[in-house]
C-alpha cells in the first residue's frame, strides 16, 4: 500500500492513494490554512470510521441480518500538548434495518474492533476506544 503526498502552498496537501483516489487537507486559517479540506487528524478519525464500518456492515450482511444503513458517529478527545495525539475515541454506531437483532450488532462491532478494523488495532495501542450502538427499525 502506498500514497504520496504534495505541499500545495501554505499549509495546504494533496493525498493520493495509490488506488487512485485524492484528497485535499488543509489547515485551519490560525494555522495558515484556508480551511480547503479536513485536517490530518481528522483524516485519521474518517479512516477509523469507514474501517470499522465496512466491517459492520460486511458481518451484519454474512449474518443474514436486514441492513439498509450504518452510520458512525465518532468524538475524540485530543491531549492539550504537543504532541496532540488522542486521548480518547468514542464511536456511535447507528444501524438501521428491518429486525437487526441487538446482539448481531454488538457482536460485528466487537468483532471489527478486536479482530477485523486494523485501524482500531493500531489505535487501541495507545488510545482508549469506547463503541455504543443504537438499532433503527425500518418500517
Amino acid at each position: 500500500m502506498k500514497t504520496r503526498i504534495s505541499w500545495k502552498g501554505n499549509v495546504s496537501f494533496l493525498a493520493e492513494s495509490g488506488s487512485g483516489h485524492s484528497v485535499l487537507m488543509d489547515g485551519a486559517p490560525e494555522a495558515g490554512g484556508q480551511n480547503l479540506g479536513p485536517r490530518p487528524m481528522e483524516m485519521l478519525l474518517m479512516g477509523l470510521g469507514g474501517c470499522t464500518a465496512f466491517d459492520v456492515v460486511m458481518i451484519l450482511k454474512k449474518a443474514r441480518q436486514d441492513i439498509t444503513d450504518c452510520v458512525v458517529e465518532i468524538a475524540a478527545q485530543r491531549a492539550t500538548i504537543d504532541p496532540k495525539v488522542f486521548t480518547h475515541i468514542h464511536l456511535h454506531f447507528i444501524i438501521t434495518g428491518h429486525n437487526i437483532k441487538p446482539q448481531q450488532a454488538e457482536r460485528a462491532i466487537h468483532l471489527s474492533a478486536e479482530k477485523y478494523c486494523s485501524a482500531s488495532m493500531m489505535l487501541k495501542q495507545m488510545v482508549d476506544i469506547t463503541h455504543n450502538f443504537e438499532i433503527i427499525n425500518d418500517h
